[in-house]
């Protein structure tokens, strides 16, 4: 047996589940992992584990620039390392706001164990695939995020059952460390491509005018992977709270329009572009926005981060040997096309150009 199999017995037998059933579940593209428990009544929980040393650290509030590049890849893009303490702490957060997050049964932060509500197999791209019409999970999702962004809840610290964790700003540092992913590995996967000093250059000149945007209009709480796989239909639930939110410990301060273009360009599955433009005037009325302003910055944002699904892609297919992952990049590519047309990304699309043949998008 080894270590790691003796703490999560220890944990769950100090938690009262000793003798639950233990049953893993796939895992994803993160160094977590979840098991479901079955206890001897038949009530179901999931075992989440995350062992803290197998990440780089997350981000001090207080490190410079240089730190956090000093630090690794979780300081300068401000997420989490997959801290157990961090999900328990905006569980609670979301939970505060409104919104359905698994209860907490039990947690042990410093060695990366909880035990949490199980909310089902029902995500969202589950349910669709299997025949529910998908127009009111989207718009329920949506009622979930202006929920959110109506809260005005926002600690410099939040606190839950596994300890405190900071709300940390998504900032230029963080954004276009996300855009740079693009450069840094998709000559891996295509070598064809080379992006010398000059490109470079370049690649952050055109990105400047957006990740400051992002920057300074980051005021609301942002999930920060808000899709079809992170988000569980609870129809027994009312209103918004029918949106199961789970994958939320990397949350940030954001622009609005983070979330809502993660959910409404997914990487993993197609999103009607009808249905893009409903959801999308269905959140600018709820919040009384103004849809031409918000939609210049939706769309620069969604394409930074197409960029920077592309080298998140290209590194799990190079790198770690995922390549089920190359065959979500089409997608990522023809939502950043679309998004490179659009007034305000003409310095972007420029640098594509110059660069990027087209056949090595795709």
């Amino acid at each position: 047996m080894s270590e790691r199999e003796r703490q999560r017995l220890d944990f769950l037998r100090a938690a009262g589940l000793g003798e639950a059933v233990r049953a893993p579940l796939p895992s994803d593209a993160s160094t977590r992992r979840y098991e479901r428990l079955t206890t001897a009544a038949g009530a179901t929980l999931m075992l989440m584990d995350q062992p803290p040393a197998l990440e780089s650290r997350p981000c001090d509030p207080s490190w410079t620039p240089e730190q956090r590049r000093a630090a690794g890849w979780n300081a300068v893009a401000r997420l989490s390392a997959g801290r157990i303490e961090a999900f328990a702490a905006v569980a609670e957060h979301l939970r505060h706001a409104g919104l359905s997050t698994p209860e907490i049964i039990a947690v042990d932060a410093d060695a990366g164990l909880a035990v949490i509500e199980d909310f089902g197999d029902d995500l969202f791209a589950r349910v669709i695939a299997e025949g529910e019409p998908q127009a009111p999970l989207y718009l329920a999702a949506v009622d979930a995020l202006a929920r959110l962004h109506l809260a005005a809840l926002l600690p410099t610290v939040m606190q839950g059952p596994g300890g405190g964790w900071p709300l940390l700003s998504y900032d230029a540092v963080a954004l276009q460390g996300g855009a740079d992913l693009y450069v840094e590995w998709s000559p891996k996967l295509h070598p064809g491509l080379d992006f010398g000093p000059a490109a470079l250059d370049e690649w952050r000149a055109a990105w400047a005018p957006i990740t400051a945007m992002g920057e300074q209009k980051a005021w609301v709480v942002a999930h920060r992977d808000y899709h079809a796989e992170n988000l569980i239909w609870l129809p027994e639930r009312a209103h918004h709270r029918r949106v199961g939110l789970i994958d939320f410990q990397d949350a940030v301060l954001a622009h609005p329009a983070w979330d809502l273009h993660s959910l409404l360009q997914d990487a993993r599955r197609d999103v009607p572009p009808e249905l893009e433009r409903v959801a999308f005037d269905h959140y600018c009325e709820v919040m009384m926005v103004d849809r031409e302003s918000y939609w210049r910055d939706y769309v620069a944002l969604a394409a930074l981060n197409g960029a920077r699904i592309l080298g998140v892609f290209a590194r799990l297919v190079a790198r770690d040997g995922k390549p089920r992952y190359r065959s979500f990049i089409p997608r990522v590519w023809a939502h950043l096309e679309t998004n490179l047309r659009q007034p305000g990304l003409e310095a972007v699309a420029a640098w594509f150009e110059r660069h990027v043949p087209v056949e090595r998008r795709g």
